[in-house]
């Protein structure tokens, strides 16, 4: 049989649709017939995201798990209700399998096509899996993992691949002279990127504002600081006399071609940043979310660290202690061109830009294994 109909289902965050997008896309390139729909979660962000694509996306009820006896009620009764929704539309669909992405909006989709004999292949990019794609492990034919040291946390490490995490097609050729030119950045100078992926992040905006007049006076160098949305007017302020020899702005959309013009990152450490820098090629000064019960970021960047692609620091959530830290590696790295060039080819090697192509053609394939 000849896979006509891909559903992902997953949603809830950017981590969980962009590397989903990535894969989607490589499934056109290699079978441009193929019919690809998203099952996402109600948030807005998954909207966002999804409406700037020409894909068809069904939103259903995202609650997360709980072992509080309401929420979980609730819980239930939101995965009743989008299981039934994915077994009515999938149901009449041949060649069809579903790809679970992560979130517990995943949980109803995935467990319909297994009712129904559909394949059921998940992606895994961070480390540490999330509770969803763990419960689901024993539905699933395959899992696409990012790292090696993933396999282990589920029940059935042999159905585990490591492919790395899908990235977009424009990281194996990105257009760098794009960036430069939408920015205004200096060719003459080396870039500082500072990045809190596609939301920003307040405590690494709040750590480098505090090292500008330090980080101005290092000859040779600039600064392109993205800062999210919300934060991009208070930075833009604390910038000052700075900001004629540096660039801030809220987000820019070609990613691979910014990640191009670096020569290091300050950076948090989600699975799809993480492999950006890998990618890329590019140092990178991880500061991991520090909320996260289970430690994911931190683990992601580790692998990075182990291979010597990135530095990892503790976000202390407190500006001063952060600027204090990172001024300290930023100096080292800043004015040592040898370190940050064995940094860039340790973190180009441990890169594997092929993973959404691997994993398009594992899922086209399912009706064959």
């Amino acid at each position: 049989m000849i896979v006509q109909n891909v559903f992902f289902a997953g949603g809830g965050t950017g981590g969980h649709i962009y590397p989903a997008l990535a894969v989607a896309q490589q499934l056109l390139t290699q079978n441009p017939n193929v019919n690809i729909r998203f099952f996402c979660s109600d948030r807005k962000i998954d909207a966002d995201i999804l409406a700037k694509t020409s894909f068809d996306f069904i939103p259903l009820p995202a609650i997360g798990f709980s072992p509080n006896p309401l929420k979980l009620l609730k819980f239930l009764k939101a995965t009743r209700k989008s299981y039934k929704i994915a077994k009515n539309l999938i149901a009449s669909s041949t060649g069809t399998v579903m790809v679970g992405v992560g979130g517990f909006v995943s949980v109803g989709p995935v467990m319909a096509a297994d009712s129904i004999g559909i394949p059921v292949m998940l992606i895994n990019t961070d480390s540490v899996p999330g509770k969803a794609n763990k419960f689901l492990t024993r539905w699933a034919d395959e899992i696409y993992v990012h790292f090696e040291s993933s396999r282990k946390f589920f029940s059935r490490p042999e159905k585990a691949i490591v492919t790395g995490c899908p990235l977009r097609a424009d990281f194996a050729s990105p257009d760098k002279s794009r960036a430069m030119r939408d920015l205004g950045i200096d060719p003459a100078k080396k870039v500082l990127l500072v990045t809190g992926a596609s939301s920003g992040a307040k405590t690494i905006n709040d750590a480098v504002c505090l090292l500008l007049d330090k980080l101005c006076d290092i000859a040779g160098w600039q600064i392109v600081h993205l800062t999210g949305k919300q934060e991009y007017a208070s930075v833009v302020a604390k910038y000052g006399t700075c900001a004629s020899k540096n660039r801030v702005a809220d987000y820019y959309d070609h990613m691979a071609d910014l990640f191009a013009c670096a020569d290091l990152v300050v950076g948090r450490a989600g699975a799809v940043s993480v492999a950006e820098y890998g990618a890329a090629g590019v140092p990178s000064i991880c500061m991991p979310y520090p909320f996260h019960k289970d430690n994911h970021q931190k683990l992601n960047a580790a692998e990075l660290e182990s291979v010597g692609g990135a530095i990892v620091m503790k976000d202390h959530i407190d500006a001063e202690k952060n600027a204090g830290q990172l001024w300290l590696v930023l100096e080292r790295l800043m004015r040592n061109p040898g370190q940050l060039e064995k940094m860039a080819v340790s973190a180009k090697q441990a890169g594997r830009i092929e993973a959404a192509s691997q994993i398009a053609s594992r899922i086209l394939s399912a009706y064959k294994t």
